[in-house]
């Protein structure tokens, strides 16, 4: 692989940083976060080693759902900004060398959007076609539902005409009909605007759910193939901007996750959360066995070239445990989060890692170890860098989503404004800004921030570890997880002891050249010589982990 021929597939070796605009940092003093306050910090994340900038929902919204209930996909919440200042935002981060990308959320709208307002008037209006309708209630259930504490079904009656409008969210957001041709038309002039102003892809929200046969008794489900359409959106992107990134949510099992990454034409979305692997690396951190997670690693699906797993320890929503089972979920929220009132909706968590871990920095950094070494493109959640906590008094999944904890000042750098005006409480007590924030971990080199840094640094000078593929290896330690990159002829061992007690690893590597070596590329740990037949041992401490790349005798490596 030629580096040179690998720039309109930048994503293999990004790392994306996702930021709430309105708790990133708030420039005027109003205590919320603003697209100049996000442009004030491009510099900090260029420093940090951030290539994209992801961006949460910024567009007008009727503020039900932390801006998920969109009221108008062309503009800019004036609370945040105007359009002005997001093109601003996008320049100024191209000029530190940081592409933005930005939600897209159009399986649904707010009630308050002016499509909804006029398609609930009448059977007859314009565009009652644009969401789903049925005349009867279709039969649904709370397994149907995505917030199963806030909603019963996913079918909502209407009293202006007494349908039943489908919304697989919550009420307030009713699902737009994506098969309907007016609808994928809009689809593709919001997606075209935000490219024109220099948006380098997308975040697709809830692909799952946008892409669905819904099953409208009456209508004719079969017309309308998502995998088709989704293969259309694709093109559609990439002939306007020829690199541009689709990056989708689907938690779902990991043989659907290829159909929607395009099968083996790769012609869907360009890169997925791993779920599945996220998932079980909680489940082995609870037990202190690598056994899920190596299940989980084992049954990823063979990938196009182009297409891509995003890596990631934490993301905006609750931390999804839904693909364990009820037994496995249960082991998890007795090791992380055993009190009601962390869990949510009966399948996640509400809380950040360094909380769940009691601040143990060990298994903090090793999570995030693992992300990096792993082949994909590692995500952070803003705030990781520092180990945030999160503020269980603020409501369900918004305890992840508080301000960001820049200084030690009451309302930790992220406004002038009294902590009373914020717009969320930040955590308090040994997770509240005045014990962690930014300025005290930048002056600090053995702080959490210049580990995810050297971290992020590393990934960058081997590129090959983003268009790898992974291999698990065999061996008798149970808390070790050992795993190989390989990219052509480049190889990388990693290897992660999730256990509370020290081990010595006996492994093979696989295709080790003739005189080969393994130099440590995080530390300063002397080089490893395997035996002429790829054996080696390796010592680790608890919640110890290595990367160790392949050198070939006479080699140098490229650090």
């Amino acid at each position: 692989m030629k580096m040179s021929d690998t720039g309109d597939v930048w994503w293999k070796n990004a790392v994306v940083y996702c930021a709430d605009v309105q708790t990133f940092q708030d420039s005027n003093g109003d205590g919320i976060g603003d697209l100049r306050g996000m442009t004030d910090r491009v510099e900090y994340l260029a420093d940090l080693g951030v290539t994209c900038l992801w961006l949460m929902p910024f567009y007008p919204t009727a503020r039900q759902d932390d801006g998920y209930d969109i009221t108008d996909f062309f503009g800019v919440d004036p609370e945040l900004g105007t359009l002005g200042d997001f093109v601003e935002l996008v320049r100024t981060a191209r000029a530190h060398g940081i592409r933005v990308i930005v939600d897209f959320v159009m399986n649904h709208t707010s009630d308050q959007h002016p499509w909804f307002r006029s398609a609930r008037r009448s059977r007859d209006d314009p565009y009652r076609d644009y969401y789903v309708w049925s005349r009867t209630k279709p039969r649904s259930s709370r397994k149907d539902v995505v917030f199963p504490d806030e909603e019963d079904s996913i079918w909502q009656r209407d009293e202006k005409t007494g349908d039943y409008y489908l919304h697989h969210f919550l009420k307030h957001q009713p699902d737009l009909n994506v098969a309907h041709p007016a609808v994928q038309e809009e689809i593709s002039r919001t997606l075209g605007f935000w490219l024109a102003l220099g948006v380098s892809g997308f975040r697709v929200d809830a692909v799952p759910f946008l892409f669905a046969r819904d099953g409208v008794p009456g209508v004719d489900d079969e017309a309308f193939d998502p995998d088709r359409y989704l293969g259309d959106v694709r093109s559609f992107v990439t002939r306007r901007v020829g690199d541009a990134v689709l990056l989708g949510e689907v938690n779902l099992p990991s043989p659907d996750q290829r159909r929607f990454f395009g099968g083996d034409d790769g012609d869907g979305l360009n890169m997925q959360f791993d779920f599945n692997a996220m998932q079980r690396f909680y489940l082995s951190l609870a037990r202190g066995d690598a056994g899920p997670l190596t299940e989980a690693l084992r049954e990823r699906p063979p990938l196009d070239v182009t297409s891509q797993w995003a890596s990631f320890v934490r993301n905006h929503d609750e931390l999804t445990l839904d693909k364990l089972t009820d037994e496995e979920r249960q082991e998890v929220f007795e090791a992380f989060g055993p009190d009601p009132g962390m869990q949510l909706y009966g399948r996640g968590l509400r809380r950040r890692l360094p909380t769940m871990v009691s601040g143990d920095e060990r298994r903090i950094r090793l999570a995030y170890s693992l992300a990096f070494s792993l082949p994909g493109t590692p995500v952070l959640f803003y705030g990781e860098e520092i180990g945030m906590g999160e503020n269980l008094d603020v409501p369900g999944r918004f305890a992840v989503r508080t301000p960001m904890q820049w200084t030690s000042a009451p309302s930790g750098g992220f406004s002038s404004a009294p902590p009373r005006r914020l717009t969320r409480p930040m955590p308090d007590g040994l997770w509240g800004p005045e014990h962690v924030n930014v300025a005290q971990q930048r002056h600090d080199p053995d702080s959490l921030w210049w580990f995810i840094r050297h971290l992020a640094r590393r990934y960058r000078q081997l590129p090959q570890s983003g268009w790898g593929t992974v291999e698990v290896l065999d061996h008798p330690v149970d808390a070790v997880l050992a795993h190989v990159s390989r990219c052509g002829d480049w190889l990388m061992l990693a290897v992660h002891n999730f256990g509370e007690e020290g081990a010595v690893v006996p492994l093979t590597i696989p295709d080790l050249p003739e005189g080969g070596r393994l130099v440590d590329v995080l530390g300063t740990l002397p080089d490893v010589t395997p035996s002429p037949t790829g054996e080696a041992e390796l010592a680790l401490e608890p919640y110890a982990y290595r990367w160790l790349l392949v050198v070939r005798d006479g080699e140098e490596p490229p650090l």
